[in-house]
């Protein structure tokens, strides 16, 4: 297929979708723009603030547009360009963001309370306790997974051939008579220069109220000339060694203020998010017009199969991000709900059309896989046949991202390669901050559940925030991204699919319609469900993977838990509401 009409029709569909799906929901809602908001009634100038529609909406996106949307879609890319596609689409359509956009319209209506909140409103304790489990879990898994992934990619060399620069334009190491590129070398350095320089975009542009347009000319200039060091002074650094290093520097960031530096980064990694949107739109757009066709096969299910497992249920829970995501009931309840000014057209453009437009980045991501990385190199990378090389989704997504813009604009592929990576780990790290603090809040509310007195030690933000770290360096350092990958994606769409389901509960006790959020809620479940059973049977079962059976398992009793009370809900209430 041509790869400016798939960029096209994909996102007709979608404005279709938020133009006429996302008004039948807020008319279920009754959506009123005359309606004070959360951040407009309580208005604290600290959590609750009045932001802006645009504003809030690139905070809500660069905080749901991580790296899922790019590396489910680059590792789902071996059943095919259709399959991914056809759930990317229809994914975010009917339940990605309908759960976005229920979720965010329940906070509000609930003063801005999380889903955890709602959870325990429309469930009682019971309910609100399985919400934390599963969101422990699911950013415990979240953590150790993008540790794995970061390193991974930090660590990573490719043959300098493919990239169509000589050894003396660029640093190269040489093993087994083979030259190679060290690509994650470069990003290491831009990392680290990145990080480095937070503080200072920090104090800029929070503290000294410096005007944002010099702060983001700084930005940019940093991104640019990280990358400029980087091809010539790269730092090689072993990929235990990148672990303990992000491990510690998670731990203290975790705990600093957020000024300092986890919204710099955001703020400085959004132009780098951005630009490589910009790029893959820009870049479909001549290669669509030179007749340039996707190389990834249309389906290729047996070797998906294969590899992954099948297709139903573990293509549901490869591609997360970027089709249905329980995070993002996380950023909607716990920051979003808070700072929307006005009902409508607010929370539609925010939560609907940020679902959308991160839809839109993972079918971005499929063509430039697809079309600038041959599919033998891609299925090379991620499923590697040697057991001592590791799989590298982000280093497969950068080496296509690198192709489309050698072909389209002439970039050297070292470029775009290292913007690739860059694209991706910087929303990562930042991730690893982010999902480290929360956890530590959940833990320390989850103490105070459990415990009459907390004691002391279990209270304190140290031994919350190593207790997180230690899990997650654990976890990271005994398993693979493959294995990792696929409890993260189960734990992360079951959690979406609780929220569906506690907000169609809470609709049902307010005699509104509710179907059209349990309907997605169940088929959610019943497919994370499948896909806990069978990575359980045919992987962690037969390779003696305790840690993660153990998982697992207590994902699939947290969701019996869950369809216990649903039942109990609806016996108590009837069913009697339409769609």
């Amino acid at each position: 297929m041509n790869v400016l009409a798939i960029l096209v029709v994909s996102a007709a569909i979608l404005y279709l979708g938020y133009r006429f799906y996302a008004p039948y929901i807020e008319k279920l809602f009754d959506v009123d723009a005359s309606r004070m908001t959360p951040a407009v009634e309580i208005n604290d100038g600290v959590d609750y603030v009045p932001t802006r529609r645009f504003v809030i909406f690139g905070h809500h996106f660069a905080s749901i547009a991580g790296g899922g949307p790019i590396i489910g879609p680059t590792v789902a890319l071996i059943f095919g360009f259709l399959p991914v596609w056809l759930w990317i689409i229809i994914g975010t359509l009917f339940i990605g963001a309908v759960h976005d956009f229920s979720a965010l319209l329940a906070s509000m209506r609930e003063k801005g309370r999380s889903i955890a909140e709602i959870a325990e409103k429309t469930f009682g304790r019971t309910g609100f306790l399985l919400f934390i489990g599963f969101t422990v879990i699911m950013l415990l898994m979240v953590t150790s997974v993008f540790l794995t992934l970061t390193t991974t990619a930090l660590s990573s060399k490719y043959p300098l051939e493919h990239f169509g620069v000589s050894a003396t334009q660029i640093r190269t190491v040489v093993e087994n008579g083979v030259t190679y590129a060290v690509v994650g070398g470069i990003a290491s350095t831009s990392v680290i220069i990145i990080t480095c320089l937070a503080p200072l975009i920090g104090f800029l542009l929070y503290k000294k109220k410096l005007n944002s347009l010099v702060v983001s000319a700084l930005a940019i200039m940093i991104c640019a000339v990280s990358i400029e060091i980087g091809l010539i002074y790269p730092i090689k650094i072993d990929t235990t060694i990148w672990m303990i290093i992000l491990s510690i520097y998670t731990l203290i960031a975790a705990g600093v203020p957020v000024w300092l530096i986890l919204q710099p980064r955001d703020f400085t990694n959004s132009f780098l998010l951005y630009g490589g949107i910009g790029g893959m739109i820009a870049a479909s757009f001549v290669l669509g017009l030179r007749g340039e066709t996707i190389n990834a096969p249309l389906t290729n299910i047996t070797s998906g199969n294969l590899h992954l497992g099948y297709i139903w249920p573990i293509l549901f829970i490869t591609i997360a991000c970027g089709a249905i995501s329980g995070f993002h009931a996380l950023v909607a309840g716990g920051t979003t709900a808070k700072q929307i000014s006005k009902e409508s057209p607010d929370a539609k453009v925010v939560a609907y059309g940020g679902m959308a437009l991160e839809a839109l980045l993972a079918v971005g991501v499929v063509i430039a896989v697809g079309y600038g990385l041959q599919f033998d190199r891609l299925e090379s990378i991620v499923f590697p046949t040697d057991p001592a090389v590791k799989s590298n989704p982000i280093l497969a997504f950068a080496l296509g991202m690198g192709g489309m813009l050698n072909s389209s604009f002439g970039l050297p592929i070292i470029y775009g390669a290292v913007f690739g990576i860059l694209m991706v780990e910087g929303f990562v790290v930042t991730t690893l901050d982010t999902a480290v603090r929360l956890n530590r809040y959940l833990l320390e509310e989850l103490w105070r559940m459990l415990f009459r007195n907390v004691p002391k030690l279990l209270g304190t933000y140290i031994f919350n925030s190593f207790l997180c770290v230690a899990l997650m360096f654990i976890l990271a350092y005994f398993n693979a991204f493959k294995q990792l990958w696929a409890l993260f994606g189960s734990a992360n769409q079951l959690l979406a699919a609780l929220t569906l389901i506690t907000v169609s509960m809470w609709l049902l006790k307010k005699g509104k319609k509710h179907l059209f959020a349990l309907i997605p809620g169940i088929f959610m479940f019943v497919t994370t469900i499948a896909s806990l059973i069978v990575i359980l049977a045919r992987e962690y079962i037969p390779q003696g993977n305790y840690m993660l059976a153990t998982g697992d398992i207590l994902l699939i009793i947290l969701s019996l838990g869950v369809a216990i009370l649903v039942v109990k809900s609806y016996k108590g209430r009837g069913a009697g509401v339409g769609i």
